[in-house]
């Protein structure tokens, strides 16, 4: 833990996480506390219409991994929710950096804006795939 690989592995974690949150942002989501100082980001979906149970549903369809989380003041029961967690490490283990995130970011956005669309859906999935396979899981 103490190897200088480790704390530039931490510091991109951060970086992709910020960059994560920020594009977020710019597709019109809210983050719960406005950005993130650690490997999270917690969104509201709620100006999206969205439900955090819907929105883990359609992107783990895609192939995007989040947990569903409430929010200050929900409104929703906690297994419904009305926000999402992402972390940034699983991705930043497999070596992309902000650029990569950033598209992730998009993909996100693509899905939980058309999660009636199959064809759609169908798209990102395959967007997600491409992007693992330049960046495999290292063992």
């Amino acid at each position: 833990c103490l190897k200088p690989s480790f704390k530039e592995y931490m510091q991109q974690t951060r970086a992709n996480a910020a960059a994560l949150g920020e594009e977020l942002v710019q597709r019109g989501f809210r983050l719960v506390s406005g950005g993130t100082d650690n490997h999270l980001v917690l969104v509201d979906l709620r100006s999206r219409g969205l439900t955090g149970a819907r929105a883990e549903k359609v992107l783990e369809s895609v192939g995007i991994i989040v947990n569903r989380n409430v929010i200050p003041a929900d409104p929703e029961k906690p297994e419904v929710s009305s926000g999402i967690g992402i972390g940034s490490p699983a991705i930043t283990s497999r070596g992309m950096q902000e650029p990569e995130v950033r598209q992730v970011a998009r993909m996100m956005d693509t899905a939980m804006s058309n999660t009636e669309n199959a064809q759609t859906l169908n798209r990102v999935a395959q967007q997600v795939r491409d992007l693992c396979k330049q960046f495999p899981i290292q063992p």
